[in-house]
C-alpha cells in the first residue's frame, strides 16, 4: 500500500498507509488525542476528523478542549439544533447558522413565534438526535446538483446563498434526513455533544437588511462538558444582574419614555451626576493637557456637510431639517463636531507657531440609528461625547498622536478598565468605493503614516479591514459589555482628506501655505455609552469619587437628626454628595436600602456618638468599620476621592 509522510506541529514526521484519516493519526500518536480529535487542519486547511490523507502534509490535531474545538461543538450543535427544528415544523425553512463567540445561533422562517417552552422542546428533540447517534458526513456536490436539491426541499435562503458562489463544487453536510450547505469541519457524529443549552430568541432581518424579510433567530450555546457550560451559565446570570438597562432603572440612573421616542434615554439626576462628574474630569485634564473649549452649533446648513463630504457618504444616517426639493436653506442636526471646529480654525491666518492646535468640546450629536440597532444607553440617536480635534505639522503628528493615547490611558485607568480594552487598527476596504473617499495614493499613504506611529509608540492591536471613516484610517479602542457584545468605545483618526476640502492651510518656515493633518479623538467617549459600561462594570456600585450619593447618614431616632444635619453640612463643605435619611423607619431597613442603591458609606449616628462626636461607619462591601471621629473619616473619604480609587472587588473581571 501506498505511504503518506505526515509532518506533525513539533517537527517529527511520521509515515501512514495512504488514505489513514484524521482521527487514526491522532489515536497512533497517543496522549488521549484520538479520543478527543473532533477536526484537523491540513495544510493550513481545517478539515473533519474523517478526513482522508491522500499526500505528504503538514497535520495538526484539533482537540475537543480547544477553542478550534468548540467552534466545531457549537457549528455542529446548530446544526442539530436546525434538525430539531425542521423535525417539530413542517413549514420552516432555514436560513444560517454560524457558530459565535460564546455560541451559536441558527436564523429561521416561521409563521409563529418561538418562546421559552418552545425552546424546551427543541432541546427534548436536540436530545433524541444526540443520543441517535447520526453521523455528519461532508459531500462535495455539483453546483446544479446542490440547486436542485435545495430546490426540491423549498429552502429558499440556501438558494440565495448559492447564488453568491462562484464554485463549481459546493460542499453539504448530510445528517440524517438534515442537509445543509457548509464548510465545515464538524462532529464526526451528533454523538459528540456533550453539554448545551438554548438561551434565547431574537428577532434578525435576512443578511442584516431591514428592507428584507424578519426572520426568527435561536441563540445557544454548547461546551466539551458539562462543567464548563454550567460555569458559562452561571457567568451568564451574572451578566444579565448587571445588565445596564436592566440596572440603570433599577438604581434610578436613567429612563426612557414611549412619548419622547427610541434612542432618546432620560438621565434621572443620580444618573446626569455621573455623567457631569465625568464631564468636569474630562474638561478640566484637557485643559491641563492644553486643549481650548469651542461651543459650537447643533445644526448647520447642508452646505457644510457637503463640503466634509458627510453629505455623501453619511446622509442615510443624519437627520435633515427641511425638503431638499422645496427648500434651499436645508439644515441638519450635527453628527460629529469636525466640520464646526474647522470653522474656527479657518477664521484667521495660521503660522507654523500656531501649531499644533487642540480643540476639544463635550458634543451633543445626532445620528439616525435603524430601530433594530438601539439599545438601552449603548447606541442611541442623541449622545454627548467628549470630542476633539488636534490640527498639527506632519513633524508634529506623532507626538501629538502619543499624547492623544497617553491622555486616553489615563481616563481609561481613573475609571478602573484599563484592563478591559484593547486597540484596533481600522483600514480602509479598496473592493468597496463607494463607503470611502476615492484617493487610493493617499489611504495608502495615510495608512502608512498611521502604522508607523502606532508601531512606534509600542502599542498592540488588531487589524481590521473596512473598518475605516469614510475619509481616513483610525484607532478604535474596543470593550465587551456583560453579554460578550463587542463596541467601540473611543476612536482616534488620522485625516488626510478634510484638510483639503475645508482649505486649511498654515504658513510653514519657508512662507509657503501647507495642508495641516487632523487627528479625530475622543479622550473618555461617548458619556452615555460610559455610564452604560461602567453600570454593568461595577454592577452599579460605582467608585467613590464617582457615586452619585458618596454617603448617607442614618440616625439611630429623631433625637439624632440635628445631629446628622449638622455632619451633612461639615461634609458638604467639603464638596461630599451626601444625604440623610430622616425617615420613620428601622435603621436595618435603612442600611439594607442604602445598599442596594450602591451608596459607599453609611453613617449611623445614635445617641453614644452624639454624645462622642463621632459615626459609627458601615462600607457597602466591607460591612461595619467600626466608631469613627467625624474629622478622621472625612479625611478617609476625601483621599478615596483625590485618588479615585477603583473599588476593584465590585468590578467584573
Amino acid at each position: 500500500m501506498d505511504k503518506v509522510n505526515v509532518e506533525l506541529p513539533d517537527g517529527s514526521v511520521l509515515e501512514f498507509d495512504k488514505g489513514t484519516t484524521v482521527e487514526e493519526v491522532a489515536y497512533s500518536i497517543g496522549k488521549g488525542l484520538g479520543r478527543d480529535a473532533v477536526a484537523g487542519v491540513v495544510d493550513g486547511k481545517k478539515v473533519d476528523a474523517y478526513y482522508e490523507i491522500e499526500d505528504d502534509v503538514k497535520l495538526s490535531i484539533i482537540t475537543i478542549d480547544s477553542e478550534e474545538g468548540l467552534e466545531v461543538i457549537r457549528h455542529t450543535t446548530s446544526h442539530v439544533m436546525a434538525q430539531a427544528v425542521k423535525r417539530l415544523y413542517d413549514n420552516v425553512k432555514v436560513a444560517i447558522g454560524p457558530d459565535i463567540e460564546d455560541g451559536f445561533y441558527y436564523d429561521f422562517d416561521l409563521e409563529e413565534s418561538f418562546n421559552q417552552e418552545d425552546l424546551q422542546e427543541i432541546e427534548k428533540e436536540m436530545e433524541k438526535i444526540i443520543e441517535e447517534d447520526i453521523p455528519v458526513r461532508r459531500k462535495e456536490l455539483p453546483r446544479e446538483e446542490v440547486i436542485e436539491l435545495m430546490e426540491k426541499r423549498g429552502e429558499d435562503y440556501k438558494l440565495e446563498l448559492i447564488e453568491e458562489l462562484d464554485d463549481e463544487m459546493i460542499s453539504l453536510y448530510f445528517q440524517g434526513d438534515f442537509v445543509d450547505l457548509c464548510r465545515g469541519p464538524h462532529l464526526p457524529s451528533t454523538g459528540y455533544v456533550k453539554a448545551y443549552k438554548l438561551l434565547n430568541t431574537a428577532g434578525a432581518y435576512w443578511r442584516g437588511d431591514e428592507n428584507k424579510a424578519m426572520l426568527q433567530r435561536i441563540y445557544g450555546t454548547a461546551f466539551a462538558s458539562q462543567k464548563d457550560l454550567e460555569k458559562h451559565l452561571e457567568r451568564l446570570k451574572e451578566a444579565k444582574k448587571r445588565d445596564h438597562n436592566k440596572l440603570g432603572r433599577e438604581l434610578d440612573l436613567f429612563m426612557t419614555a414611549d412619548e419622547i421616542g427610541q434612542g432618546l434615554p432620560l438621565l434621572k439626576p443620580k444618573g446626569a451626576k455621573v455623567v457631569q462628574l465625568l464631564q468636569r474630569f474630562v474638561e478640566d485634564e484637557e485643559e491641563k493637557r492644553g486643549y481650548k473649549i469651542t461651543k459650537t452649533p447643533f445644526m448647520a446648513k447642508s452646505d457644510l456637510y457637503k463640503t466634509s463630504g458627510h453629505w455623501d457618504h453619511y446622509k442615510d444616517g443624519m437627520f435633515i431639517l427641511g425638503d431638499e426639493e422645496k427648500d434651499d436653506n436645508v439644515m441638519a442636526l450635527r453628527p460629529m463636531t469636525c466640520p464646526f471646529q474647522f470653522q474656527i480654525y479657518n477664521s484667521k491666518l495660521r503660522s507654523y507657531r500656531d501649531l499644533p492646535i487642540r480643540y476639544s468640546e463635550t458634543s451633543s450629536l445626532f445620528r439616525n440609528e435603524a430601530s433594530g440597532e438601539m439599545h438601552g444607553l449603548i447606541r442611541l440617536r442623541q449622545f454627548t461625547i467628549s470630542e476633539g480635534h488636534l490640527i498639527v505639522t506632519p513633524d508634529q503628528l506623532e507626538e501629538e498622536f502619543r499624547g492623544v493615547i497617553d491622555l486616553i490611558n489615563y481616563m481609561m485607568e481613573s475609571i478602573g478598565i484599563e484592563n478591559d480594552i484593547w486597540y484596533r487598527f481600522s483600514k480602509w476596504d479598496p473592493e468597496n468605493k463607494d463607503k470611502y473617499i476615492d484617493n487610493p495614493e493617499a489611504w495608502h499613504d495615510s495608512q502608512e503614516k498611521m502604522k508607523n506611529i502606532l508601531d512606534n509608540i509600542d502599542l498592540e492591536y488588531e487589524e481590521a479591514d473596512g473598518e475605516a471613516a469614510f475619509y481616513g484610517p483610525k484607532l478604535d479602542i474596543q470593550f465587551k459589555n456583560v453579554h460578550g457584545k463587542e463596541d467601540t468605545i473611543i476612536t482616534v483618526q488620522t485625516d488626510f482628506a478634510l484638510p483639503e476640502r475645508f482649505d486649511m492651510t498654515y504658513v510653514d518656515e519657508n512662507n509657503e501655505k501647507q495642508h495641516p493633518y487632523i487627528i479625530h479623538r475622543t479622550s473618555i467617549g461617548c458619556y452615555e455609552r460610559t455610564l452604560a459600561m461602567l453600570i454593568e462594570k461595577y454592577a452599579g456600585a460605582f467608585p467613590t469619587w464617582l457615586a452619585p450619593v458618596q454617603t448617607k447618614i442614618i440616625p439611630v431616632s429623631d433625637d439624632q437628626l440635628d445631629y446628622a444635619y449638622q455632619i451633612k453640612s461639615e461634609l458638604e463643605k467639603e464638596d461630599i454628595r451626601v444625604e440623610v435619611d430622616a425617615r420613620a423607619e428601622k435603621v436595618g431597613y435603612k442600611i439594607r436600602e442604602a445598599q442596594v442603591e450602591q451608596v459607599p458609606y453609611m453613617l449611623i449616628v445614635g445617641g453614644r456618638e452624639e454624645e462622642n462626636g463621632t459615626v459609627s461607619v458601615r462600607e457597602r462591601r466591607e460591612g461595619d468599620l467600626g466608631t469613627s471621629p467625624v474629622a478622621e473619616f472625612k479625611d478617609r473619604i476625601i483621599k478615596e476621592i483625590e485618588n479615585k480609587v477603583i473599588n476593584k472587588e465590585d468590578a467584573l473581571s
